[in-house]
């Protein structure tokens, strides 16, 4: 069943999203080639999001052991982190959940260490920021769930990369995964109706090359099945009256 927010439920939920993108903004900024650890990553996450008296929705949730999921390179999402040193050009996918007064906050972002990396790779990251943006724009009264997607699908492809399809975005609010599930492709007009009030997820997962995935047996780290690259953005996104509203931008700690 979807829930939707009421308009003071859906400003708290502002609150919990505004950590959690101070939170990324910090930690891309926090790494240091070839020094910082993913595992270092996540402690410094767990620290951050608890700075801002709030609670990392990640920690033991389903058993996930982390505040943060860390994805390099052909890693697509769920990574788990550990000894891995981040080294000049890798591609890291930070994605990260806070609580604040019972409501979730949900973004991720994608980064290259050191600011340099192959062409190809600035493209991914290019396409993947620009397909998210591509997908809110459909978030609109009266908009179809699958508008959201197709806009997405359409654009990564006509670029020439491909659709994680066996991972989607979601509802979320009191709970972090809520009804519905929000794909990124498929057919335009298909599915429910948008209405104001309902919250979603939308988080394009982006090959260069096929779509297929694959879990390794740490049950929780998501790859790309033919090794290439891969990149994840993410926001949380209230449905208003007058178009989408980003609930997960970054304010600063006096805001």
């Amino acid at each position: 069943m979807i829930k939707k927010k009421k308009a003071s439920e859906i400003e708290k939920m502002r609150v919990a999203g505004a950590v959690v993108g101070n939170c990324l903004r910090e930690l891309a900024a926090w790494i240091e080639p070839g020094k910082t650890t993913t595992l270092e990553m996540d402690k410094k996450a767990d620290e951050l999001v608890r700075s801002y008296g709030a609670i990392p929705s990640f920690k033991n949730y389903n058993g996930y052991p982390n505040s943060v999921c860390i994805a390099v390179n052909e890693e697509v999402v769920h990574g788990i982190p550990g000894g891995r040193v981040l080294m000049p050009g890798d591609v890291v996918g930070i994605d990260l959940g806070a609580i604040v007064d019972g409501w979730h906050g949900d973004s991720a972002i994608t980064v290259l260490v050191d600011d340099c990396g192959s062409n190809e790779a600035r493209k991914l990251l290019q396409v993947t920021r620009d397909a998210l943006y591509k997908g809110i724009e459909q978030a609109r009264p009266g908009k179809r769930l699958s508008d959201i997607g197709h806009a997405v699908q359409e654009y990564v492809e006509d670029a020439g990369f491909s659709v994680v399809r066996d991972l989607v975005g979601h509802g979320i609010g009191r709970n972090m995964h809520e009804d519905p599930y929000v794909p990124n492709y498929g057919r335009p007009g298909k599915g429910i109706r948008l209405e104001e009030g309902m919250v979603l997820a939308i988080e394009p997962m982006v090959n260069i090359g096929g779509y297929e995935v694959e879990t390794l047996a740490d049950g929780w780290t998501v790859v790309t099945a033919d090794g290439s690259l891969s990149a994840h953005f993410e926001h949380t996104v209230a449905i208003r009256r007058d178009g989408p509203d980003i609930l997960t931008l970054p304010k600063s700690k006096e805001a």
